[in-house]
């Protein structure tokens, strides 16, 4: 065997494993919007139109480098603002992604946050040929891993509508309970039965009704709620394993 110099060696190596990881950070941002077919609220994400290489042309999730003397929290929110103008009041930190072929070189590790936007925030947002929102359901093919990315935030947004809080991001202070239900039946996907639904909220320690009423429909106005227990904003997101995917031959 031929005796090799480290330096040799190390010559051998490509010049994007010498390089050190950039830091970026990246958002996903949720939503409700009127369905353009049904009209009934789903669930929408703006998207950012790259102008430049690589993958000039595709959309991608808002986002940026992590500046020098930023903490992620105001990286994030600060991205945010700069592309969509929106200063969302729910944004919380949800995933690190790092694969080794995310990116072409240098290699991007991405902080991942998520903002949950009230309706009159989401009315706020900048809108241009580069700035859109999309159906969740029909992003179509994004950038770098950022199909993997928003397939994750919904997964991990499903997963807490279950047990959590998460779901009173999305409304104002006081709220029907059919507007509540509806939430629930933007991100779960499926008709929820309301008797069943009123039935459990109205007895869940976090909801009270107010003497309030919404006023303006043509029938009996239904009375407002409003929630009062905590919803934390600001803090990692417990780590979990994204689903199981069905075709890891097309992951990226």
């Amino acid at each position: 065997m031929v005796y090799q110099h480290p330096a040799h060696r190390y010559a051998n190596v490509s010049e994007r494993a010498r390089q050190p990881p950039a830091l970026a950070i990246s958002t996903v941002i949720f939503a409700l919007r009127p369905d353009p077919g049904t009209g009934r609220p789903a669930l929408w994400l703006p998207l950012v139109r790259r102008i430049r290489e690589p993958f000039r042309g595709l959309w991608a999730l808002p986002g940026g480098p992590l500046g020098a003397g930023e903490s992620l929290q105001e990286a994030a929110a600060g991205n945010l603002a700069q592309t969509t103008g929106l200063a969302p009041k729910y944004l919380e930190q949800l995933y690190a992604f790092g694969g080794t072929d995310r990116s072409p070189s240098p290699r991007v590790v991405s902080i991942v946050y998520w903002a949950l936007v009230q309706p009159d925030e989401a009315a706020l947002s900048r809108e241009d040929d580069n700035v859109r929102w999309f159906p969740a359901a029909m992003v179509g093919e994004l950038a770098f891993d950022h199909n993997e990315i928003v397939e994750y935030a919904l997964w991990r947004l499903r997963n807490r509508m279950e047990y959590g809080s998460i779901a009173y991001a999305f409304l104002g202070d006081t709220f029907t309970l059919a507007q509540l239900r509806e939430v629930y039946e933007a991100v779960l996907g499926r008709e929820l039965e309301p008797a069943n639904f009123r039935r459990q909220l109205r007895a869940a320690a976090d909801i009270e009704a107010t003497d309030q009423y919404l006023q303006g429909g043509r029938h009996r106005p239904p009375r407002l709620y409003r929630y009062t227990g905590a919803l934390l904003t600001g803090q990692p997101e417990t780590p979990a394993d994204p689903p199981a995917r069905t075709n890891p031959a097309t992951e990226h």
